[in-house]
């Protein structure tokens, strides 16, 4: 059983065996709830990785499902033990919004992420004033949150350059985010600047939609499909204003990646992308 990645990784790993375990030993959900009292919501996070568990409740669990191998009762709980380290986004628990510390930890074990944009620029791409303009939008009224919430998505960036296995990042983003002046024409001129430096990285690639395109198949919002190690399953995250969804079935997972292959076909070569941010910042400029 793999092990690679890091501790929000682990944690889905330990998750999805537990579940397998217990389906092999014929329970349900609700039998595992009463054995350890506690709800059965509690054991369905625990089984997708979105909530924790004592060691000693995961040893009870696996002596009920009758697992008497000690080698596989060790490989579980060094699982057990790995999930429980913190990630450096720890540090900005108190400020991160419902459910963002999940996808950091997410997004911080993936090998690849693709991802469509339709409002604002990715938050791996974004420069600190333009994130500072995006952030302060959402929540006016809690400026020291802002400064903490800027600096934790300039760490996130780091991911880009990280050595010796830099995040693959391929985004196809609407060409009205880019017309959008978010923080003042200055602001969005240096971020349009960014862009085309950032995607001169050769593990990132832009395609930029164009608003003449009209219809295309994600006019449902934005989304990203992160990858992981071998036989780690992708997940898709979705964001809205009514929280955070995470999905990992095979059916939903083929689904987006399926939307986000005829996004790509429809969007511009990545080539094109440089000419079309030139051109946005020009106009920007002379407005």
């Amino acid at each position: 059983m793999a092990t690679a990645g890091g501790p929000t990784v682990r944690r889905r790993q330990l998750g999805a065996e537990l579940r397998r375990l217990r389906e092999q030993a014929g329970r349900r959900i609700e039998d595992a709830a009463t054995h350890l009292e506690c709800s059965m919501s509690k054991i369905s996070r625990v089984e997708t990785g979105q909530a924790p568990i004592k060691a000693r409740d995961v040893r009870d669990l696996l002596e009920w499902y009758g697992i008497a191998d000690p080698q596989r009762i060790e490989t579980v709980m060094q699982i057990h033990k790995d999930a429980q380290q913190q990630g450096w986004w720890a540090h900005y628990g108190d400020v991160l919004p419902s459910g963002m510390a999940t996808y950091a930890g997410l997004e911080a074990d993936a090998r690849v992420l693709r991802s469509y944009e339709s409002m604002v620029v990715h938050g791996l791409l974004q420069t600190e004033d333009y994130a500072h303009a995006v952030i302060a939008a959402f929540q006016p009224n809690r400026p020291d949150e802002t400064d903490q919430l800027v600096r934790f998505r300039k760490e996130r960036q780091a991911l880009l350059t990280r050595q010796p296995d830099p995040l693959e990042l391929w985004v196809v983003m609407e060409e009205s985010a880019l017309r959008r002046p978010v923080g003042g024409k200055e602001v969005m001129t240096a971020q349009l600047r960014h862009l085309a430096e950032v995607t001169a990285l050769p593990n990132v690639t832009l395609q930029i939609m164009p608003t003449s395109k009209g219809a295309h198949a994600a006019l449902s919002g934005a989304f990203s499909l992160l990858e992981f190690e071998p036989h780690t399953p992708t997940v898709v995250y979705v964001n809205s204003m009514a929280g955070n969804v995470y999905l990992e079935k095979e059916r939903d997972v083929r689904s987006f990646i399926q939307t986000f292959d005829l996004l790509r076909a429809a969007a511009p070569d990545p080539q094109e992308a440089a000419v079309l941010l030139e051109q946005i910042t020009r106009e920007m400029q002379d407005s």
